[in-house]
């Protein structure tokens, strides 16, 4: 498939890129700076704007899925969400952040009294890009949450899948590395199961 990601020089951005490419898939890799992004097989790298609409429309044109993967504070879901549109692609993957899981019926990790205070804002944008994703009526979107740790680690292809409830494991340790969030996302992509939905990834 020919992918465009958004954000592809960062910690999962960059992670997702090699596994796309890895499998063989045609990589668009947008970012304000593309000299930060790796040189590999089947990757093209492209200067973009998450702020910038009109751009990202046109650079998303023309490929069969789009992957965000950039931080809510520093871009505007609208303007990302327009731009998956008025481009026409066939997907609109974004990755999420564990904020917006439940720890409890109705209860979203960002809202439990030990959140980090210093992420804090950043997990309340993007619950609120995922309240406006489940709005949309037109575009085929896929929200991917991580675990409440997202850290570099192994691609091991070993992990959970859950849906709106925050995965923790048996040693009561909620997380999940770069590589493999970027293996689930990348299996999502090429087998579709959550269409219009979010899921979460974790060990």
């Amino acid at each position: 498939m020919k992918i465009a990601i958004i954000g592809a020089s960062g910690n999962a951005g960059s992670r997702i890129t090699r596994e796309l490419a890895g499998r063989g898939h045609a990589v668009t890799a947008i970012a304000r700076n593309p000299a930060g992004i790796a040189v590999l097989p089947n990757v093209v790298a492209r200067a973009g704007d998450a702020t910038d609409q009109a751009g990202l429309t046109q650079l998303l044109a023309g490929h069969d899925a789009a992957i965000s993967s950039v931080h809510f504070l520093d871009s505007d879901p609208a303007k990302l969400i327009g731009a998956a549109k008025a481009s026409g692609i066939g997907r609109y993957l974004v990755v999420g952040g564990a904020g917006s899981l439940e720890v409890a019926p109705g209860v979203r990790l960002v809202t439990t009294p030990g959140f980090p205070a210093p992420y804090k804002a950043e997990a309340e944008k993007g619950a609120a890009f995922l309240d406006l994703l489940r709005q949309e009526r037109e575009l085929n979107w896929t929200f991917l949450s991580p675990s409440a740790l997202f850290a570099p680690g192994e691609r091991t292809g070993r992990f959970r899948l859950g849906k709106d409830q925050l995965l923790t494991g048996a040693d009561g340790k909620s997380w999940i590395s770069f590589e493999d969030f970027a293996f689930a996302l990348a299996d999502e992509i090429e087998r579709p199961a959550h269409i219009r939905a979010r899921f979460t990834v974790g060990y």
